[in-house]
């Protein structure tokens, strides 16, 4: 029988390292955001959706959507957010549930969803599997890694759910404070246990 577990974690927490890791594992991972691009695809009806909403300015002159410009929109107002989120989350979920129609009987599946928690889908899954680290870190990260401004890093960070309300949604949790082994070693853990959940 599929297990069906729910992956998320706050902006630059390490969560797509953690996804990649259990893919190494065997898990089958549904990658949400991968799934979002392909639903706003050019072309497709949600990005028609999309630029009737919120403008042709939302577009690049190639007619792909320009992420950076709506982005910048969104952030900077949850009412406009929410617009995008009701357009893009009915695809994505009717995507994921595509994939995962074709994963084998028996697959650990893991759907890597960044708004996990935010959009109410705890609930859903067998197990939910949490990223964390503190929100120092995250706004490190963003800024030296990821090139952003700290204003734009910390509106990122409070467009999304506390990491109180992450953790209480947490079946694991993955404290990614520690080295690339240290973390192997926990997603090797907690692979494990899922393994045993679903053998039960």
């Amino acid at each position: 029988m599929t297990l069906r577990v729910g992956l998320t974690g706050g902006v630059a927490s390490g969560k797509s390292t953690v996804a990649a890791m259990l893919a190494e594992l065997g898990a089958v991972v549904v990658d949400a955001d991968l799934l979002a691009r392909e639903a706003v695809a050019p072309g497709s009806e949600g990005l028609a959706e999309v630029v009737a909403q919120f403008g042709p300015e939302v577009l690049l002159p190639s007619g792909e959507l320009d992420r950076p410009a709506l982005a910048s929109v969104v952030f900077a107002s949850e009412p406009r957010r929410r617009e995008l989120e009701a357009i893009i989350h009915p695809r994505v979920r009717d995507l994921a549930a595509e994939v995962e129609a074709g994963a084998p009987p028996d697959a650990v599946v893991v759907h890597d969803i960044p708004l996990l928690v935010e959009t109410g889908q705890a609930h859903g899954f067998d197990a939910v599997v949490v990223v964390d680290v503190p929100v120092e870190t995250q706004l490190r990260r963003m800024v030296e890694l990821r090139g952003m401004a700290a204003e734009e890093a910390q509106a990122r960070i409070a467009a999304q759910a506390t990491r109180v309300q992450r953790r209480a949604a947490a079946t694991y949790l993955i404290e990614n404070t520690g080295d690339l082994e240290h973390l192997r070693a926990r997603v090797q853990d907690v692979f494990a246990s899922l393994q045993r959940g679903q053998a039960r």
